[in-house]
């Protein structure tokens, strides 16, 4: 496997427009495969700025898309495009019940207008990436009945976890692939390696603690145990081989961009995959507070707050008040989220949008968002930024400029999982065909 740069040449090659694309990590892995980004589009100012950064070439459109002149605008940056692809928030699933539609429902607006942009664009193909509580409640079959715009699409659904297509995180989303009906193709189905299913974290007791990999079927597991410990392999990523490279790195660190080659060596094949920049940036990392740090140091690599003593489990240990109260003396079941480490051999659970969704799996310390990158396959040239105005703006989300970064990489979608439906896209692409009105 190889990536090449981030580069605003479309050229000959065939064109994705992203909608809801957030910091782009459909854009990254379509331009991967080989696609030209035409234009991204998304509400939030501090993610298109990342957008723009990163891929200069294409139109940066930000506002609601549910607003006539923003839709406008992305009608006419799509004509012509090959791909339509997008992420659009969809909050109702109850409605089924009540015998509604989804796409009636004013909650999933967005969805809406996603299925109204492909219907105008009618591009050869798109893609809708979404959670995978879509796919219950008999939701997945309304999905598969609107986006096929009347018999115009050849649609297919697919629950794809993305530690299966060489992203060190396991990340499942429903993602909906369909083909206009004069490419008289069916969707591909997108094959992955299995990785998702088959180990786990055990703790070992017999040993003094701590936590192992464990197996759940044999013949795979044993497969998968051998190659987690190949640094080469790039088709199965641990944490350690993902970010190893960046175990240097120390809490409340403010020197955010260094040169590639004041950092040590690359120690796996996917570090040199994602190495491809002089410069590597986004190295800054949160500031630990005292109870944090005595916690830390008390949990083994991929333990969390469970495996904490007593005398560690108090609510507040060095004095420090921090966070809202909780009522009692003692740590709250929630707080099972804000003290888990990685484990060095096994790949990421799913990050969510903050800063303490993961602990590192060595050094008592918070990730950087480079690491954050690094975790859902963002290569080393992405840069992460926000919107240069300050305060509020149109579109942006509470919290600041540091969560702003941390949450548009936790959002994205993992571009080699990106990479890999744009390839089985591209593969049933034929030469560009005058499609019917």
């Amino acid at each position: 496997m190889s990536m090449t740069s981030l580069s605003s040449d479309v050229g000959n090659r065939p064109t994705v427009v992203d909608l809801f694309c957030g910091a782009g990590g459909l854009s990254v892995g379509f331009q991967e495969a080989g696609f030209g980004v035409l234009a991204g589009a998304d509400n939030d100012p501090d993610a298109m700025a990342t957008f723009a950064r990163n891929f200069p070439g294409a139109t940066a459109l930000v506002g609601d898309i549910r607003k006539h002149q923003v839709r406008s605008a992305v009608i006419e940056a799509g004509k012509g495009a090959d791909v339509v692809v997008g992420g659009p928030p969809c909050q109702a699933f109850s409605q089924v019940r009540n015998h509604s539609r989804l796409i009636d429902d004013p909650r999933n607006s967005l969805y809406r207008e996603f299925v109204r942009v492909v219907g105008k664009i009618e591009p050869r193909a798109f893609v809708m990436e979404n959670v995978q509580g879509m796919a219950q409640m008999g939701v997945q079959e309304q999905v598969l009945q609107d986006l096929g715009q009347s018999g115009k699409y050849r649609v297919r659904a697919q629950l794809l976890d993305a530690v299966d297509y060489g992203v060190p995180q396991t990340r499942k989303r429903l993602i909906f692939v369909g083909f206009h009906r004069d490419l008289r193709q069916e969707s591909p189905e997108i094959v992955g390696s299995g990785a998702s299913v088959a180990l786990t974290l055990m703790n070992d007791a017999v040993q003094g603690g701590g936590y192992r990999l464990g197996l759940r079927n044999d013949v795979v597991a044993e497969e998968l145990l051998h190659r987690l410990r190949q640094a080469r392999d790039l088709g199965v990523v641990s944490a350690e081989q993902a970010i190893g490279d960046l175990d240097f790195l120390v809490a409340g660190n403010r020197e955010d961009t260094l040169s590639m080659n004041q950092i040590p060596s690359a120690k796996s094949a996917y570090q040199r995959l994602m190495r491809r920049s002089k410069n590597i940036s986004n190295l800054s990392v949160p500031r630990i507070n005292g109870d944090t740090k005595l916690r830390l140091d008390g949990i083994p690599a991929g333990g969390n707050y469970r495996d904490l003593p007593e005398s560690l489990k108090a609510r507040y240990l060095t004095g420090q008040k921090w966070g809202p109260s909780t009522g009692s003396d003692f740590l709250a079941r929630k707080h099972y989220y804000a003290y888990r480490r990685l484990h060095p051999g096994l790949w990421a659970w799913t990050l969510n949008t903050k800063a303490d969704a993961v602990y590192h799996y060595a050094e008592s310390r918070a990730l950087s968002v480079r690491e954050f990158c690094r975790l859902q396959s963002f290569p080393d040239d992405f840069v992460v930024i926000t919107d240069e105005r300050r305060g509020e703006i149109p579109g942006r989300l509470p919290n600041g400029a540091t969560h702003s970064r941390y949450r548009q990489i936790g959002n994205a979608v993992p571009p080699l999982l990106a990479r890999a439906i744009a390839v089985s896209i591209l593969e049933r692409l034929p030469l560009r065909t005058v499609l019917r009105a």
